[in-house]
């Protein structure tokens, strides 16, 4: 058996409407939205009465973002909203981009915090903004 490729990356968050925004505003596009629960969900997951709302976004390349809002049981926090990139776990997704500094001036009006900004040896421009719920995502420019 082969892997094929990576199909979603899921993230839990509180406020499903502010972070779907904020996707949608990076460029991704709702695929769909959905609520699912029951014994079966719990069975699959590891959780005992599940009922969350899912979202599905995709970017232009096909590359999905599911978000999850869990109204039960409860979402738990695992640590600050505010955490460095360098706290464990997956910290930050990528995006490349053109026109790195409209993106930042149009995320950034929909409330995104710029963390920092480089060259890189002439051939990248990066930047890593926090999103809503601490969401990092790091936008990467090619040059030339």
């Amino acid at each position: 058996m082969t892997l094929k490729q990576m199909d979603n990356v899921l993230i839990v968050v509180d406020d499903l409407e502010a972070v779907k925004a904020f996707f949608i505003e990076l460029g991704l596009k709702l695929e769909g939205e959905t609520t699912v629960e029951g014994p079966l969900v719990g069975t699959l997951i590891g959780l005992s009465d599940v009922r969350a709302t899912l979202a599905m976004l995709r970017t232009p390349d096909g590359q999905g973002i599911e978000l999850d809002k869990f109204h039960t049981p409860s979402a738990v926090r695992f640590g600050p909203v505010d955490a460095p990139v360098n706290t464990l776990g997956i910290r930050r997704l990528m995006f490349a981009v053109e026109d790195i500094a409209g993106v930042i001036a149009r995320m950034q009006a929909h409330g995104a915090e710029v963390i920092g900004e480089m060259e890189y040896e002439g051939t990248y421009r990066l930047a890593y903004i926090r999103g809503p719920e601490g969401i990092i995502v790091a936008l990467a420019e090619q040059l030339g």
